[in-house]
Parts: structure tokens; sequence; C-alpha cells
């Protein structure tokens, strides 16, 4: 696997978008059990964020978890559900890493290689890099860093909420992945796309186990 994301890395590109995308997509995934997920992707309008269509699919997850390797767990169970999608989303939203990662291949950017997608990393926590501690407003943020590089931000996306770690998977810059990010936020810490995708992937677990 190791091999795999250091001859993958040499495929991203972090260019800056040149159009404003009309559709974008968010995922998440749900555990019912262990070796089982739930896939969720949700489709939005862009800059309305209105819902366009929700789908799910169950999977079976052969590869246990292993830190830094996240793509190869969750990217079937992913690359299953957005291949069941009707509307083709133009930038791609996902909960986990995109170039912030210690071999520059976090989830976000694994799969926007796979589905030849711009795609942004919205984790939660640090995994990668160097940073400081954004203010506390919303929209304050600092650069992630590996050594001289910029990978990513720690981005304010509610004022005295405990910031996101965002990056780059490929084809946004570093400056898209902070302005999608903040401009998907409606009132929550999380960009409605993950975060409606994070929701009906718990609710579907709950349904699935009663």
């Amino acid at each position: 696997m190791t091999e795999i994301q250091k001859s993958l890395v040499k495929e991203i590109k972090l260019d800056p978008m040149t159009y404003v995308p009309a559709k974008i997509a968010g995922f998440d995934l749900s555990y019912p059990s262990k070796n089982t997920a739930i896939a969720v992707c949700v489709v939005m309008t862009y800059p309305d964020l209105e819902l366009c269509e929700m789908k799910w699919t169950e999977a079976e997850i052969d590869t246990p978890y292993i830190p830094t390797f996240l793509a190869f767990r969750e990217g079937p169970a992913i690359e299953k559900v957005y291949s069941m999608i009707d509307e083709v989303p133009d930038l791609l939203f996902f909960d986990g890493q995109g170039i912030a990662h210690p071999r520059g291949l976090g989830i976000a950017a694994y799969m926007s290689l796979k589905f030849q997608k711009p795609s942004i990393g919205v984790a939660k926590s640090h995994l990668f890099g160097q940073y400081k501690v954004p203010s506390s407003n919303k929209g304050a943020f600092e650069y992630i860093y590996d050594h001289d590089n910029v990978i990513g931000a720690v981005l304010r996306t509610k004022s005295n909420v405990k910031p996101l770690f965002v990056s780059p998977g490929s084809f946004v810059s570093v400056q898209d992945s902070i302005d999608y990010t903040l401009k998907t936020c409606k009132g929550y810490r999380l960009p409605e796309p993950t975060r409606l995708a994070d929701m009906y992937s718990k609710r579907l677990r709950k349904e699935v186990n009663t």
C-alpha cells in the first residue's frame, strides 16, 4: 500500500480551479458491524446548497483499519456508492485528509485521482504537518506545513468551535480548499456535503441494526 501511495502521489495536481462548480458531493461511512459499512453520497447544488440526491449502499469491508491507509479500507465502498449517483458532481468533499498526509495521499487525494475529480479533504483531527492554532473567529486559519511546503490549513469554520484540518486532494489549490470549505458551511462546523452524508450514514446504520 505504501508503494501505491508513493506512485500515485506523483499524479497530484494542485492547480486552482478554473470554474465554479454547479454540483458538489460529500461522502461518509458508518459501520453497523466490524466488517460491514454503509457508504453515503449526497449531491448538492452550489452555491445554493440544496440537496439534489442521496445514494447509499452496504459494502463488505475486507481491509483492517490501519492509520494513514484509510483510502484502501473505505475506497471500494466509496467507489460503489459513487457509481450509483445520477447527478455528476464537479467537486468532491471527503471526511479525511487530502495531501496533509505523511506520504501526501490521504483518502481525498486517493479518491480524487480515482474519479479524476477535484476534491477537498476536511478532517476533524490533525494527522500530519506543523501548524499554529488560528484565532477563535470564523474564517481564521493558519497554514499546515511539511517543512517549507504548505499542504493545507487549520480552518475555523465557526467562531469559538474547534477548527478543521483542510487540505486539497487533487485538481484544486490550498486556497480553493479553504474558500470552498467556508462557503459550504451553513452555521455548522462541518461543510454541508460531509455533514449531511454523516447524518444520513448514522441514521441508516441505526435502521440496519434494528
